[in-house]
């Protein structure tokens, strides 16, 4: 499509709506690395090193590389308990951190992964050993206690050589980020924002014969022009395709008439997650009656669902109280009822009823805290699939939804 002059400067002066931040970036700061420190203290830690690019975001705010850093350990972030927020960055690159008062130094990181240093693995290693042991010791005021959220045997075995315990990080950081400060809220419902405009743009663009990759495509393109990071998978098919679900996007020509299914799975500006999922037909005909069938369902299962939260409830009582799916789509069910989102797909995974004792594990749905509630539909009857997913807030008295996409309610 060749774009006019004036299109061009309509797309460019859309996108700078979205230039600024809708919220204070220095107040989200201060408030997860507060929330980080509280969980330290609360299960008796003298800090935490942070590894994953999510929770290397959370703490800091400094961003370089992260899905390169998610397959090598590269960069990382030590945070005290009582004491500095330090960053070890892949090298030195001091201008990364310009603005973000919450980090107190930066260093450059003892790489030693295999690739970056060979034979010398363990000798780097070493360093890097001495270096977060130092850390513990000065700032732990005699606790050895670390947390890590994840390393490998090496670096764990350099850290322990000098006196100093390893515990579990990732649950300190699941923990943390459970609850959303209201400028958190604010930032999400910019990635939000943003999603729902590509979903916009990939209805306006769905035609028969075009392949699903290319469908795909526009949902990406939406997110990087409007300020998003990257999408963590590509859960979207056509036809067919979408029973049983769980297939990412292909070369398929999409056909007139077929069910378009996408979970969007999208981290958006300032890397918060919209994580919703919409279905539709392709073409100008109307869906058939198994079609409407199977949306009616899934409507009806998310509809139900977000009825019955409030905050207090336990998560096996959420499981109890879901709505019954019908024995026909039983097994090809999605596998949590809901789940927790942030930064990314989070903490708590509620499990269905009949798998709650096998798999599941309970806990309090709390006020602030940010669910996507799921639902898939499909059969070998029905052919097809479909997926419906909405972002919502416990709120204290129900929730407030927080994807505004409309649903195909005329399919009803």
């Amino acid at each position: 499509m060749n774009l006019s002059t004036a299109q061009i400067s309509a797309r460019q002066h859309g996108a700078m709506e979205y230039s600024q931040p809708p919220a204070d970036l220095d107040a989200v700061r201060r408030y997860r690395v507060g929330r980080v420190r509280e969980k330290l203290k609360a299960f008796d830690y003298a800090g935490i090193l942070l590894f994953n690019p999510i929770n290397t975001r959370y703490a800091c705010d400094a961003t370089n590389m992260q899905i390169w850093c998610t397959h090598y350990e590269t960069r990382c972030v030590w945070v005290a308990a009582d004491g500095p927020m330090i960053l070890f960055d892949y090298a030195h690159h001091p201008h990364i951190t310009e603005g973000i008062s919450t980090i107190d130094e930066c260093r450059v990181h003892s790489s030693f992964y295999y690739f970056a240093a060979g034979e010398r693995s363990a000798e780097k290693a070493e360093d890097f050993g001495a270096v977060i042991a130092d850390l513990v010791k000065t700032h732990g005021a005699g606790n050895t206690r670390l947390a890590v959220d994840r390393l490998s045997a090496r670096g764990c075995e350099a850290i322990r050589k000098h006196g100093v315990s390893i515990h579990d990080g990732e649950r300190v950081m699941e923990l943390a980020r459970m609850i959303k400060s209201a400028e958190e809220l604010e930032l999400m419902q910019r990635a939000i924002e943003v999603a729902e405009i590509g979903l916009r743009r990939m209805r306006a663009a769905t035609r028969p014969g075009m392949t699903e990759n290319a469908l795909w495509a526009v949902l990406h393109h939406a997110n990087i022009e409007f300020g998003g990071e990257w999408i963590e998978t590509r859960l979207m098919a056509s036809g067919p395709r979408t029973f049983p679900w769980f297939r990412e996007s292909s070369l398929r020509p999409i056909e007139a008439g077929d069910m378009i299914s996408i979970d969007t799975d999208l981290i958006g500006p300032y890397g918060y997650c919209a994580d919703m999922s919409r279905s539709w037909i392709c073409g100008e005909e109307p869906p058939g009656e198994q079609q409407k069938r199977i949306y009616a369902l899934a409507y009806e299962q998310i509809q139900y669902n977000k009825s019955v939260l409030k905050p207090g409830m336990t998560y096996r009582e959420v499981a109890e109280k879901a709505w019954k799916i019908p024995g026909e789509f039983v097994d090809y069910k999605y596998s949590v009822l809901m789940h927790g989102v942030g930064l990314a797909d989070e903490y708590p995974a509620i499990k269905h009823i009949h798998e709650f004792d096998d798999k599941g594990y309970d806990g309090v749905l709390e006020e602030n805290m940010t669910m996507c509630v799921e639902s898939y539909i499909g059969s070998p009857r029905s052919g097809e699939g479909v997926k419906l997913e909405e972002q919502v807030l416990i709120t204290a008295d129900g929730i407030r939804q927080l994807t505004t996409d409309p649903l195909e309610t005329d399919w009803l």
